[in-house]
């Protein structure tokens, strides 16, 4: 049995306690987590990403409801919210649930509506881990209550939608990569994105010889949100202080590589700085590793990564002591052909690009290595690249039924 099915098959249980009834009535939607192969804190900035979608991710299943009324449960959390659907406003008190309510506050403004729903969670993408959870959710989300609305929209709407809830409802500055990867993930397949427009390239993951390993830290990511923002702040800092020069700007990552001599002089503040040449050599490094990733070239690929991470470290200081020990040790164990932190940030999850071969000793080693300089035990996961947000109702049904 793949671990889809026994997701479901728990799902299943979980869902009949928190809502009893017939199981004809219930829906399945399942939207994956991802991993961000390079290109980190450049989204919001206009700039391209590259990320995969996982197949590790999110199920939501749904009992319609006609009289009003959202009721929220998940697996990971023992409280479960109730409100009304015509009173959809964030509530720290309500948790969890404010990810899925943004969705339909977002949704609402596109004349997507519900007369109400019984929704449970669960997923095996760990939690704060830097994989995307919550994106997870929101798009889980928006392809449920478009269905349940009988609504087609187009699947960047759903997007846009679910960016806007992490923006609006949410409050954080985030860019539009999460909820993109997420919803138009492809097997075997990374997205080349340009944030600005949502140009995109589907590049093959031609790696025959390695293989993406997610390394989870098991450190929480207390600090992410409100340094996430602060980032966003300093960055536009930066594009303000440019544009006085170079008016023709309109985000950070328009800068090219060759040009940041003469942006560097523009700019006022070692801090300001520092930001500003991440983000503008980071999306230099993610349009050369996209070239890379087609032509299968692993060994150069590696490298970028490895910059990418020390960029992130020293120039825009989000990596922090434990993902900085556990993608060193990586770099420093064999098989190993590069190695950086994904996300947001300051804990969660690295992404390392492995010899195949040499996968289980890497794992055991870098676990050992991690555990004696922070006492914590990391958590690995193979980074096979999975589809996107969908419908999987009939697949759970048959499940069920069998």
């Amino acid at each position: 049995m793949s671990d889809a099915q026994e997701m479901l098959l728990q799902a299943k249980e979980a869902f009949l306690t928190f809502s009893p009834g017939e199981l004809s009535e219930v829906r399945a939607f399942f939207a994956p987590g991802r991993v961000n192969l390079i290109g980190e804190h450049t989204d919001y900035n206009g700039g391209y990403v590259l990320p995969a979608a996982l197949t590790l991710g999110t199920w939501l299943l749904v009992r319609p409801r006609h009289d009003g009324v959202l009721r929220f449960g998940s697996s990971a959390f023992s409280a479960q919210v109730s409100v009304r659907a015509d009173a959809m406003v964030f509530k720290e008190e309500n948790g969890f649930a404010n990810y899925p309510l943004g969705v339909l506050w977002a949704l609402a403004d596109l004349g997507v509506r519900i007369a109400g729903g019984d929704f449970f969670l669960i997923g095996n993408l760990p939690h704060s881990s830097g994989l995307s959870s919550s994106a997870s959710v929101e798009m889980a989300m928006a392809v449920a209550a478009t269905a349940l609305a009988g609504e087609a929209r187009e699947r960047v709407d759903l997007i846009k939608a679910a960016q806007r809830a992490e923006n609006g409802f949410m409050g954080v500055n985030s860019g539009i990569m999460d909820q993109f990867a997420v919803g138009m993930g492809e097997a075997g397949r990374a997205l080349l994105l340009q944030c600005a427009t949502l140009r995109y390239d589907s590049v093959p993951l031609h790696l025959s010889n390695s293989q993406f390993i997610i390394m989870n830290t098991c450190y929480p990511r207390g600090l992410a949100d409100s340094k996430y923002n602060e980032r966003f702040a300093e960055c536009q800092t930066a594009l303000t202080q440019l544009q006085a020069v170079f008016p023709t700007l309109t985000c950070l990552a328009d800068v090219s590589r060759e040009a940041w001599g003469a942006a560097s002089r523009v700019l006022n503040g070692d801090v300001i700085m520092r930001r500003a040449r991440h983000v503008i050599f980071e999306n230099a490094r993610t349009l050369a590793a996209g070239q890379l990733l087609k032509a299968g070239d692993a060994q150069a690929f590696g490298s970028l990564m490895n910059a990418s991470h020390e960029s992130l470290r020293d120039d825009y200081e989000v990596t922090g002591p434990a993902l900085d020990a556990i993608v060193e040790s990586a770099w420093s164990t064999p098989g190993c052909l590069g190695a950086r932190m994904t996300g947001a940030g300051f804990g969660g999850c690295a992404v390392a690009l492995v010899e195949r071969d040499l996968i289980p000793d890497f794992v055991a080693r870098v676990g050992e290595l991690y555990r004696e300089r922070t006492g914590l035990q990391a958590e690995f996961y193979n980074g096979d690249s999975g589809d996107g947000a969908r419908d999987v109702t009939e697949e759970a049904i048959e499940l069920w039924q069998s």
